[in-house]
């Protein structure tokens, strides 16, 4: 398990699938990840079994998001991995039902993978791939240590790049 100061991050099971489903099918959440459109429960299912729990390799995954005050799943984050201009890449991803928006809990996730990232498995480079249209998570990036890199063209459009590197000393 990872952690935080105020979150516990595990691997999600099949018994989180209505809390998976909530955030895919919650238009809010999903405005902005790939084309913006909500997944139905079997759907969701689908993306849990085919996706989500074979993704947990290597400390790579989407972890299910634990407010560790109440034990409340509150969204997921972790680490994923894109190809991103032909070129294989490790994203920081985080996502948060809209209750706990603007409490700093994104940032503390995006750290933690961040810091779990570069210095526990190792990684040269993690990125945040961004709808530019999204400026809270372009802030929670910047907020993270993460800067722009450059704008992609990705299928569902125009996606911003952020990176940061390790110090190959550290």
């Amino acid at each position: 398990m990872i952690e935080s100061n105020r979150l516990l991050f595990r691997p999600y099971t099949l018994d989180d699938l209505d809390f998976y489903a909530s955030l895919w099918g919650n238009p809010e959440v999903v405005r902005y990840i790939g084309k913006g459109k909500t997944k139905t429960i079997e759907e969701s299912r689908r993306s849990m079994e085919n996706r989500l729990l074979p993704g947990y390799r290597d400390g790579l995954g989407l972890f299910a998001m634990v407010l560790k005050a109440n034990n409340q799943l509150i969204g997921h984050a972790g680490l994923i991995e894109q190809k991103v201009d032909g070129q294989q890449e490790i994203e920081i991803g985080y996502w948060l039902l809209p209750d706990y928006w603007g409490k700093g809990l994104a940032k503390e996730a995006a750290i933690t993978f961040k810091d779990y990232g570069l210095f526990e498995l190792k990684y040269h480079k993690l990125i945040s791939l961004i709808n530019p249209n999204h400026p809270a998570s372009i802030f929670v990036a910047k907020k993270a240590g993460l800067a722009y890199e450059k704008t992609v063209s990705l299928p569902e459009g125009d996606t911003l790049v952020y990176s940061i590197s390790r110090n190959l000393r550290e």
